[in-house]
């Protein structure tokens, strides 16, 4: 099996913009190669409560269920959700001045791209 090309982004919380603190709390992964875009997440609810005690932690696990929704073209995602893979990884990895909000793209190699979100998972944010 040969090596793919792959994009990620590692999606952010950020509870108060004007502090500029975060906490990584998902990875989205893109292969072109496969048609492959997915998401995962993971909310450490007390780490965001120490940066901001009055964060609505439900409405940021509603936002990366959106998320992973786009990913996976339902339907009730939004209108994002309706375009082809590669536009809706477009529309994810857009900057964004909210609450939840895209790092920089980042890209490698990989033979499995499912197993390489699980990897960047475990290392980015759990």
């Amino acid at each position: 099996m040969t090596a793919l090309a792959y994009q990620y982004v590692t999606l952010r919380c950020v509870p108060r913009v004007d502090r500029e603190e975060f906490l990584n709390v998902g990875v989205v992964v893109y292969c072109h190669a496969r048609e492959y875009l997915d998401a995962a997440w993971h909310v450490d609810r007390a780490r965001l409560a120490a940066l901001d005690p009055g964060l609505d932690l439900d409405r940021v696990c509603e936002g990366l269920e959106v998320v992973r929704g786009v990913c996976a073209g339902e339907p009730g995602s939004g209108v994002a959700a309706s375009h082809p893979i590669s536009m809706r990884f477009g529309f994810l990895k857009a900057p964004r001045s909210t609450v939840l909000q895209p790092g920089p793209v980042h890209g490698g190699l990989t033979r499995d791209p499912a197993r390489q979100l699980e990897h960047l998972l475990e290392r980015l944010v759990l």
